[in-house]
């Protein structure tokens, strides 16, 4: 049995740790769990007690929400290379494009998603200013290329481009050339294939 065990469903934001997992070549087992009472049962609840997914347990250590697990794998397994060196300066653009992805871009499109409006004149008291102002950083940022962090893949390319992947896919996120040429890129890697494809192939089993 592997040491880090996965809890996901297949229509969920475990999809992108499932990408970091194949990401660092690690075995794995992978427990799929239903949205309902299965997620709200006490033994899951032990895991993570907001009771959603996804979420990693590796040895003794629990780790929920994507972008701590996606930044736990990369400094747990740094042979894999998915993190800057420390010394390097893109190790300073990794963290605050992960984390920039996690807060400001993800409440710009929660609020964009549910029409949520900031009062005029207070974009300066929300995390993410304006959904505009949000886009067009991430923009700007990637426009460089080929990767948030310049020449090296790393986790925050895998969380970056899964958001934009998903917001484009459901609206929320406008598409643009550059953010189609950054998610077609990732999502070429064999790693975000396999991923893909084992998502899939739960959801055909599930519904046969």
């Amino acid at each position: 049995m592997s040491d880090l065990v996965f809890y996901t469903n297949p229509q969920s934001r475990g999809r992108i740790v499932h990408w970091m997992l194949e990401e660092i070549g690690q075995p794995y087992q992978t427990i799929w769990l239903e949205y309902g009472p299965p997620m709200k049962a006490p033994d899951y609840l032990a895991v993570n007690p907001m009771g959603k997914v996804p979420a990693l347990v590796h040895g003794d250590a629990v780790i929920t929400e994507v972008a701590a697990i996606c930044t736990y794998l990369a400094d747990r397994f740094p042979d894999k290379r998915l993190v800057p060196p420390v010394n390097h300066p893109s190790r300073a653009a990794y963290y605050r494009w992960l984390f920039f992805a996690a807060g400001p871009l993800e409440m710009a499109v929660t609020a964009k998603a549910f029409g949520w409006q900031v009062p005029e004149g207070k974009s300066g008291v929300a995390g993410f200013g304006s959904y505009h102002a949000t886009i067009h950083a991430l923009e700007t940022a990637l426009t460089p290329g080929p990767y948030i962090c310049g020449e090296q893949f790393t986790a925050a390319d895998v969380y970056v481009g899964s958001s934009l992947g998903w917001g484009m896919m459901f609206g929320s996120i406008e598409r643009r050339p550059v953010f189609d040429a950054y998610v077609s890129r990732l999502y070429s890697r064999p790693p975000a294939q396999q991923a893909n494809r084992l998502n899939e192939e739960f959801l055909r089993a599930k519904n046969a």
